[in-house]
């Protein structure tokens, strides 16, 4: 990735996804941009490039003096510094043919522009302080969301929101770290700036905003990734009805007979925007496996794997039948996770005794919900408490913590602010209570981007793609 050095290079990139579309966009960055697109297009209208000013254009397929116009185009400048890159910036959309694009970007590249690399146009809106380290991560989190609880939350982040959550706690950071500083400058006038209860308050006030920072990390992440839930239970209890319930079309293949899924089956859906992934598993059932043909056993086998890794379980069981031991076994194997019952086939139950529901409340320590894949009575009540599960009932908040490298951030500053408080505690001289303070100092930093390392920083934007 390039540095701060070498972001006076002209870089050019198709900014659209791959294939045909309706629009084409390719942009060019730095200090030819306008230069070099001034030769691959010919003005309508004869004159100068103005700022967030767009101009009908050609597209010329060569230099020369009778170049050949192969398309239309509208080109848009944004003089420096007020572009996304803070460099002049053009961006020359045409109709979304892969040739044409690839045409513009060719002959970018052979007048002296760069290919750019991932990312690396909001790199340098970064390195050009445009954006902080959350703002740029939220631009490529606003590309890949794929709901629209994803999409706020990106742009929520895009407009600063932890940027801004954090800085009043940086602040008052700042003001203790200087209040140390001055007190040693003075210390061989004996004056006690900053008592022993000021650093304590201080740090005390410190405290809380960061943990309830760190605390958002819990429904942060899960808006951000998502999460796996398993749908178990025994053979023909229900479990791809429900899973096409929730799916809201047929996806799995459902009969009568027992044992029809022998493999896993995956979706993606959303509930309350948050991102599922259902699985649903071969029928777990009993017996000596000579009677279980050997796909059954490897489906069974896949099944449990699925039960272990999921963060979700939701157990499917026959309101027409009574619990068998290997269903005795599953609950108690998920006592302690998070994991729904569903009494599945409640529709017959006017034909058949109702199994006892208090045993299963003892069991799981969950309350079962009663459902009917048929009628999809008890399919709504399902939803709302697979996401009270999925978000842990925390509730949605500006400024969450959307990946491990902001948590990491957060937690090092509340560790550092503790071994400070320990340090004032025990008197401990402020020159060793500084070296805490600044260690969560420069976390917080880390967090917005001002003292992360250039390794790190070539990580997160080579996850980018090229035009962003």
């Amino acid at each position: 990735m390039p540095t701060p050095t070498t972001v006076t290079e002209t870089i050019a990139a198709i900014s659209t996804p791959p294939g045909r579309g309706g629009i084409g966009i390719v942009r060019l960055s730095g200090s030819q941009a306008a230069t070099i697109a001034s030769q691959l297009v010919r003005l309508r209208h004869p004159g100068q490039f103005e700022h967030a000013h767009a101009l009908l254009a050609d597209v010329l397929d060569a230099a020369g003096d009778n170049p050949t116009r192969i398309d239309e185009a509208l080109v848009t400048f944004f003089a420096a510094p007020r572009s996304y890159t803070a460099e002049d910036l053009i961006e020359i959309a045409t109709h979304g043919s892969p040739v044409v694009l690839e045409l513009l970007l060719r002959r970018a590249l052979e007048l002296g522009a760069r290919l750019a690399e991932p990312g690396e146009f909001t790199q340098r809106a970064f390195l050009s302080g445009r954006l902080d380290l959350t703002q740029a991560e939220a631009v490529r989190d606003l590309i890949d969301a794929q709901t629209l609880t994803q999409a706020r939350q990106a742009a929520s982040q895009m407009g600063g929101a932890l940027s801004h959550r954090a800085a009043p706690v940086k602040e008052a950071l700042v003001e203790l770290v200087a209040l140390l500083e001055a007190g040693i400058d003075f210390a061989e006038d004996d004056l006690d700036v900053t008592p022993q209860q000021e650093i304590s308050r201080r740090i005390a006030e410190l405290t809380p905003p960061l943990a309830a920072l760190e605390a958002s990390f819990a429904r942060g992440r899960i808006v951000h990734d998502g999460l796996t839930l398993a749908i178990v239970g025994r053979p023909n209890a229900g479990k791809s009805s429900l899973f096409n319930r929730l799916v809201e079309r047929d996806r799995a293949i459902v009969t009568a007979t027992p044992g029809t899924t022998r493999d896993l089956v995956t979706e993606r859906i959303s509930i309350g925007g948050i991102p599922i992934e259902l699985v649903d598993t071969a029928g777990l059932r009993e017996g000596p496996r000579a009677n279980i043909d050997e796909v059954e056993q490897l489906g069974i086998r896949r099944s449990r794997e699925a039960l272990a890794d999921a963060a979700l379980v939701l157990i499917v069981l026959d309101a027409t039948q009574p619990l068998n031991d290997e269903e005795h076994r599953l609950l108690a194997a998920v006592v302690g996770r998070p994991a729904i019952v569903a009494v599945n086939k409640s529709d017959l139950l006017e034909q058949h005794q109702k199994m006892d529901a208090p045993g299963l409340d003892f069991e799981t320590g969950e309350s079962s919900i009663s459902t009917s894949a048929l009628s999809g009575e008890g399919i709504a009540a399902l939803r709302e408490k697979i996401l009270a599960l999925a978000t842990g009932g925390a509730a949605s908040e500006p400024g969450m913590l959307t990946n491990l490298r902001q948590h990491q951030a957060v937690t090092t500053a509340l560790a550092a602010l503790a071994d400070a408080a320990t340090a004032n505690a025990a008197t401990i001289p402020h020159e060793m209570i500084l070296l805490d303070l600044y260690r969560a100092l420069w976390a917080l930093d880390s967090l917005t981007g001002q003292t992360t390392p250039d390794d790190i920083l070539n990580l997160i934007f080579s996850t980018f793609c090229i035009g962003k």
